[in-house]
């Protein structure tokens, strides 16, 4: 899928790392040209399939993003649902939706991986021996692969 140039996903997957630094989190970012079926449960798929359910403290944050229906959602695993308010993550929906609106998807995706990563410090602050659990590459599909399920 080329939606980003070669310098515009470093820029994001340089994004996820910054973000990292400062919490034990895990920020991963699922991208495809269509959703099939209701873009939560997509999410949720993809959530499942690149192992965030499986990091230590369950604190994975995954944003996908459907680029051609204009639909993304933002899940945390269970984890950070114990810790956090119901609305923890509409701020960040938020500002990314302002860069969005501008058809800017790479501001607005650097701009939520950077608020969500602020926001897991408060309640995941980086440890001393914490390791990255997860790579930080930007994942592309073609939603060829999901059963809806």
């Amino acid at each position: 899928m080329e939606l980003f140039t070669a310098e515009q996903q470093e820029k994001i997957v340089h994004a996820i790392s910054v973000a990292e630094n400062h919490t034990s989190g895990e920020i991963r970012l699922a991208i495809e040209p269509r959703c099939k079926g209701e873009v939560l449960d997509r999410a949720v798929w993809y959530f499942r399939r690149l192992g965030m359910d499986r990091t230590a403290l369950r604190n994975g944050v995954l944003i996908y993003m459907s680029v051609e229906d204009h639909q993304f959602a933002i899940i945390g695993d269970h984890g950070i649902d114990r810790k956090v308010p119901a609305d923890f993550w509409e701020e960040t929906r938020d500002l990314m939706l302002q860069a969005f609106r501008k058809d800017d998807l790479v501001r607005g995706l650097i701009d939520g991986i950077t608020h969500a990563g602020k926001q897991l410090q408060q309640f995941f602050p980086r440890m001393e021996d914490d390791i990255n659990e997860l790579p930080n590459d930007v994942v592309f599909g073609k939603g060829d692969d999901y059963d809806g399920k």
